[in-house]
This record gives C-alpha cells, sequence and structure tokens, in this order.
C-alpha cells in the first residue's frame, strides 16, 4: 500500500502535467493517481461529493496527498475542504519538479511525501538574473 495522489487544478492544467509526467515514466505510474479539473463555472460545494467518492476509491489505507495549482483559489480551497474528512495532505503551487519528486519516492509516508513535493517544487523554480 503507497499514498495515493489527487491533482485538483484548473481546466487543463492537470492533465497536461500528468502527459509531461507520462513521458518520464510512460503509463505504469509508481503512485495510484487521479486529476480533477475545475471548470471556471463550477459551484464547489457540488464538487464536493465527487471529489470525497474519488478519493475514498483511491485511498489504499495510507492517506491521499492532494496537490492543486494555486493557493486560493478554488482549486485549493476545495482540497482544505476535502482535507476535513479524511487523512489527507495538501500542497499547492503544483508544477511539473514536484510531481516527478512524489512519483520519485512511492514508499513514504504521507507526511514525508508532502515534504518531497514541497521541496521538490521549489528546487525547480531557478531565476536568472540577468
Amino acid at each position: 500500500m503507497s499514498v495515493a495522489i489527487l491533482i485538483i487544478t484548473h481546466h487543463e492544467i492537470g492533465h497536461a502535467l500528468v502527459n509531461a509526467l507520462k513521458t518520464t515514466y510512460g503509463n505504469s505510474l509508481p503512485l495510484t493517481l487521479e486529476t480533477f479539473e475545475v471548470r471556471t463555472d463550477a459551484d464547489p460545494d457540488q464538487l464536493l461529493p465527487e471529489l470525497k467518492a474519488i478519493i475514498k476509491n483511491i485511498d489504499q489505507g495510507q492517506g491521499v496527498l492532494i496537490l492543486t495549482d494555486l493557493f486560493g483559489a478554488t482549486p485549493s480551497n476545495i482540497a482544505y475542504e476535502l482535507q476535513k474528512a479524511r487523512h489527507i495532505r495538501i500542497v499547492t503551487g503544483l508544477n511539473l519538479p514536484m510531481l516527478i519528486r512524489v512519483m520519485n519516492y512511492p514508499d513514504l509516508a504521507l507526511s514525508e511525501l508532502s515534504e518531497k513535493a514541497m521541496k521538490g517544487g521549489q528546487a525547480g523554480i531557478i531565476g536568472s538574473t540577468e
């Protein structure tokens, strides 16, 4: 058993990142992964039952790490509502380095994996001063 990953993002972002991830891993990912994209006209309260069902379906007993694209936006706000019900950790600011880092550590516990996600996302952000 391992931690499951749920990506909640704005339209098309989650699927694009997963497609990029699959260029590295192929279709055989080391962790269970689901994506859920929130439409701009969606009612967050109506999405909660569907997302709770997804979490129940993917949780193998080790918890679920939810990755969202933007803190304070609807996907992130929904994730924080979900956190109240189950063994869930949330990391916002999803980027491809974060997602790859998470997949590199399929045997970690939920708390450790969320730390890896944050560090992987931060390490993937590099700026040029020129």
